[in-house]
């Protein structure tokens, strides 16, 4: 252990900084006296001997009976045995006192209890979470349902949980389910899960098939409490990267993730089937894996051109692997009479090919992460591990370099239950749906301009900066001292002051099916952080669009908000207005939105209703995956109340997935935008 690592943990047995340092002195330089530990430390004699008598009586270190006296460290060995034994004394005495702590407060609690309240927490680190699962495991009467990847299991070994699992005293009645990644490059993970986890008819794991997206890993126990990880995907299988995750209480908010884990099981394969297939090698004699671009180029376009029926492909968002670049292709199939379907994450970039395409057949919107697929006549499928982003013949045999082909029956019709069952619950783009927010005639580098004539509520002067080459750096600048500048007004803020917010902030366009009995809106989420006028502030306002024809502007009619300091500067700037008297003040844990790295995550558990409308917005959560690159500027617009306001931001489009209690809904690329940094400043009038 370094000396660093020595001081923390002494300073978890209870000694400061500076007994720590006095502690190691003495250990490193063996017996020593007041005045030599004071030299070599550099402390003051008064502050030395002080501290030898605190660690003599700690028990930290010993004295001679010898004038001058001298010191001698009790080894550092000896002292964690201590502390262990000390622990667990601790806790026997807590073990031992729990039916009559129990008892005696059942006496002191009177009435029936109350209901629980549906919130949030927030759980950062390994051993936080990992210690929180523990405990559910531990808790769990009826079911438990894992989504964790292999890695995930590994390190649940390490923590004991696994074991709890294998353990648990109601193991014959409880129904325990695993959903897990499993490829053939996981040998020694597929040897560790037939030894540890005893698959049977209450504990079972299934793979998810390959080509589809990840789902967030979460654990739901007995339909009462979920945990769900919002770590970037990119770093969700690097052992060094910290976790964060999300816990809730939110009956709405289980009930939605668990009607995922069951589609996602239903769309699965038993474990013990995919290892037998594996260690069989049946899959691969199936199976060509085509290394050879020519020929794996010649082998497509040969079943290509036999295709009867239909082909559908599943692309990227970086030029349509063998779409983009072969339209003439797909539309002399369809002249043949045969079903085109294409299924890609629908982007600015790549609109256009989006477009040519809706012509002739037939395209969804799909988020990021799936594999590039081609299926034709359910017969055939190819999977691309390389991606074509240009139009010359080079680029096109990038995407031919490694190819994944497959026959095998079985495999395709697994492979087709997960692709049609994405297709049913993705929707078409059109012209106008594409465009940020559905208006027409804008570009995405009017982004903001957009968003401020949709929450406009009948602003005045609405114009750009006279400065919108601002830069991602001037603001990250900005937002770094904000952190390391308090605000000065806090809850005493005048009407003439200039106020700040700085953060994060994000835009999602919902167009909920007619099931859910909501109009078309838009949701938009704030996290101000320190630094803010008011100080660190969640809060979510809702948008929607008039039913009258033509509609008008979208309206706000409805806010919800953590913080009561900024209560009543909402309430005079919206003075005058409908939405003023539906501001809805929740509890920090009943509301909740949270940047990591370009994923933003936002989540509430009470009921939002719109004022002067027959609506109700269910608990729900969002997220926002942002992609592409930063476009930063600012603009101005004035409030009726006569406050201006000016906008700085670091702007990435995004894909919006929607978690409502009927729906996964996933919205079109540019149905969502983040401000991954943000800075607001309000002017008075």
């Amino acid at each position: 252990m370094s000396e660093t690592s020595i001081e923390t943990a002494l300073q978890s047995f209870g000694l400061t900084e500076k007994e720590s340092q006095i502690y190691i002195c003495i250990a490193r330089n063996g017996i020593q006296k007041g005045v030599e530990v004071a030299k070599k430390t550099k402390t003051a004699k008064a502050v030395v001997y002080r501290i030898l008598k605190i660690l003599q009586r700690k028990g930290f270190i010993e004295s001679s009976l010898e004038s001058p006296i001298r010191y001698t460290a009790i080894p550092f060995e000896t002292i964690l045995e201590s502390q262990i034994i000390a622990k667990q004394e601790e806790a026997r005495q807590i073990e031992t006192a729990k039916k009559t702590l129990l008892a005696d407060w059942k006496k002191i609690r009177k009435g029936q209890p109350e209901l629980p309240i549906e919130k949030f927490t927030v759980l950062e680190g390994y051993k936080k979470i990992y210690s929180k699962i523990y405990q559910m495991v531990k808790k769990t009467k009826k079911n438990l349902c894992i989504v964790v990847t292999i890695p995930g299991i590994l390190r649940a070994d390490r923590y004991g949980i696994v074991s709890e699992v294998n353990n648990h005293p109601l193991r014959s009645k409880i129904k325990i389910r695993f959903l897990t990644d499993l490829t053939n490059a996981d040998a020694n993970s597929i040897r560790f899960l037939r030894k540890q986890l005893r698959f049977n008819s209450q504990v079972r794991g299934r793979s998810p098939e390959l080509g589809e997206r990840p789902f967030p890993r979460m654990v739901i126990r007995d339909q009462e409490e979920i945990l769900f990880f919002i770590t970037p995907k990119a770093v969700m299988t690097d052992v060094k990267t910290d976790e964060t995750s999300i816990v809730t209480n939110c009956k709405s908010m289980i009930q939605t993730f668990s009607d995922v884990f069951e589609n996602l099981w239903e769309n699965s394969t038993e474990i013990e089937e995919k290892i037998a297939e594996i260690k069989s090698g049946s899959l691969t004699e199936k199976t060509l894996f085509l290394n050879d671009a020519e020929k794996a180029r010649a082998l497509y376009y040969k079943v290509l051109d036999s295709a009867s029926e239909e082909v559908l492909t599943v692309s990227s968002s970086d030029g349509f692997i063998v779409v983009g670049d072969h339209i003439s292709q797909l539309e002399a199939l369809t002249r043949r009479g045969l079903r085109v379907k294409v299924m890609a994450p629908i982007t600015n970039e790549n609109l256009a090919i989006a477009l040519e395409l809706l012509r002739f057949c037939e395209v969804r919107h799909i988020p990021l992460g799936y594999f590039d697929t081609v299926m034709i006549d359910k017969q055939h499928l190819f999977q691309f591990n390389t991606v074509s982003t240009g139009s010359d013949h080079n680029s096109e045999m990038k995407a031919f370099e490694k190819v994944f082909y497959t026959t095998d029956s079985g495999y395709i019709q697994k492979t087709t239950k997960m692709l049609d069952d994405l297709w049913r619950k993705t929707r078409s783009p059109s012209n106008s749906s594409m465009l940020p927010f559905g208006l027409p005639n804008e570009s995405s580098k009017e982004l903001h301009g957009i968003i401020k004539r949709i929450d406009r509520y009948g602003f005045q002067n609405i114009k750009h900066a006279k400065k919108p080459q601002v830069s991602e750096i001037d603001l990250l600048n900005k937002l770094s001292e904000a952190k390391n500048s308090p605000s000065k007004y806090g809850s005493r803020t005048k009407w003439s002051d200039t106020l700040y917010f700085f953060g994060s902030r994000a835009f999602a366009h919902i167009r909920p099916p007619k099931t859910f009995n909501l109009p078309e809106m838009i949701i938009a989420v704030f996290n101000n952080i320190e630094g803010s006028t008011f100080g660190p502030e969640n809060s979510i306002k809702i948008y929607i669009k008039p039913e009258e024809k033509p509609p008008g502007p979208y309206q706000l009619v409805a806010q919800i908000q953590d913080n009561p300091k900024s209560m009543d500067y909402n309430l005079n700037v919206f003075k005058g207005m409908p939405i003023r008297d539906n501001f809805q003040l929740v509890k920090k844990d009943q509301i909740d939105v949270r940047l990591q790295g370009n994923t933003l995550f936002a989540g509430w558990t009470v009921p939002i209703s719109f004022s002067g409308s027959r609506y109700v917005l269910p608990p729900s959560c969002i997220l926002f995956e942002a992609y592409g690159g930063v476009k930063s500027g600012i603009f101005n617009f004035v409030f009726p109340s006569g406050r201006k306001q000016e906008i700085w931001f670091n702007n990435l489009e995004a894909f919006v997935t929607y978690f409502h209690q009927k729906s996964k809904y996933v919205g079109p690329g540019n149905e969502g935008m983040l401000d991954r940094e943000s800075m607001q400043i309000s002017y008075p009038p």
